[in-house]
């Protein structure tokens, strides 16, 4: 039986099982085995595979300051953005499936050069692969953000349905990482501890505990390791989850609605209220720079202007880190030597008490500062 076919069993498997209390240990492994399965689907470099094959020209080398990327069903609209963001011209028709394989381009913002990869559509079960999903879901699990373009004219299926293929892939959408430790020993048993002092038997309804914690990592043959779970909302899903990392990721999405020109006003006010959404129009170009607004702010990168001693600073050539990146950060994005020799930095801007204020190396760098660095 191929992985496919557990899979699928498996889930029909789930679907008869009554979920209550009794149950719960018996659809916590079931849901073990799953991600287990799926994960092996993923890693599966044959035809159809994760990887693609070798030579199939689908994955492209990942470039610039961060890599968005363009998922959704075929014809909504993604190939249109990208031609409306970049210098980049994917082919366009009024027909499913006129993108086959990925298509680069660069968005330009700020100073900062965002690699946006348009995927071809996806189509109901790709996760099980059919067309190319699992090809386009692991292209997306090597981006920054996720951008999931919908049709503003189509059901609220349509947004339900990408995140679940996603999901089933191991993508966590919008999702924080549960606040669980696990590290397995090579000796020692298993030990598990709940912050909050709750026993075995204990927890809520729908709640992990200790049973089903050790049960699981029975199923997945782990035999010494040490588990702290601080949440104590934390479920049997997100164990599991923090069991397969890294095979799990947590990454930001972006929803973009497009063809707001084909519903009422009321309709776009509503989708344009929902977290982490924005709507547009590309046939009319309406909405296309709140989309690029929206990505930078959903990126959360900081631009950082270098200034030598008695010049002006290089504000058409900042560096570009992550929020919250430090002086360290800085001077190993310039050179991997600068943090050995550094001595100490000068820093204009929003992070500085005062102008300029003498920094070390765990200071941290806001948008648009200008840093002076300076070396034994």
């Amino acid at each position: 039986m191929g992985i496919v076919e557990k899979i699928k069993d498996i889930e029909e498997e789930m679907a008869r099982t009554q979920k209550n209390k009794a149950t719960e240990r018996h659809l916590g492994l079931l849901k073990g085995k799953l991600a287990r399965y799926r994960q092996q689907l993923l890693a599966d470099d044959g035809p159809g595979g994760g990887g693609g094959g070798p030579g199939s020209g689908f994955e492209v080398a990942k470039s610039g300051d961060a890599r968005v990327v363009l998922i959704g069903y075929p014809s909504v609209g993604k190939s249109s953005l990208l031609g409306k963001i970049t210098s980049t011209r994917s082919e366009v028709a009024q027909y499913s499936f006129t993108t086959l394989t990925s298509v680069p381009g660069v968005l330009k913002y700020g100073g900062a050069e965002i690699q946006v990869v348009d995927l071809p559509g996806i189509i109901y079960g790709a996760a099980q692969g059919k067309g190319r999903g699992r090809q386009v879901v692991s292209t997306a699990r090597t981006a920054d953000l996720v951008l999931m373009v919908l049709d503003a004219t189509k059901s609220e299926h349509q947004r339900q349905s990408l995140e679940h293929e996603l999901e089933s892939m191991g993508i966590r959408l919008n999702k924080t990482r549960p606040d669980i430790f696990f590290k397995r020993r090579e000796t020692g048993g298993v030990k598990v501890t709940f912050a909050n002092g709750q026993q075995s038997g204990s927890a809520p309804a729908g709640s992990l505990d200790e049973d089903t914690v050790r049960a699981i990592l029975r199923d997945y043959r782990v035999h010494n390791a040490e588990v702290l779970v601080r949440d104590e909302h934390a479920t049997v899903d997100d164990f599991i989850d923090i069991v397969n990392e890294p095979y799990c990721q947590y990454m930001p999405c972006l929803y973009v609605y497009n063809k707001i020109d084909a519903v009422s006003l009321e309709e776009v006010s509503k989708l344009a209220r929902e977290p982490n959404t924005t709507v547009m129009s590309c046939e009319l170009d309406l909405g296309i720079q709140d989309v690029v607004e929206e990505i930078w702010y959903q990126l959360n990168l900081s631009r950082v202007y270098t200034k030598k001693r008695g010049a002006h600073p290089k504000f058409d050539d900042p560096l570009v880190v992550r929020s919250g990146a430090t002086v360290a950060d800085l001077c190993q994005q310039v050179h991997r030597d600068f943090r050995d020799k550094f001595k100490y930095a000068l820093v204009w801007g929003s992070s500085a008490k005062h102008s300029p204020q003498k920094c070390g190396l765990q200071h941290r760098i806001d948008d648009e500062d200008v840093v002076t660095l300076f070396t034994k």
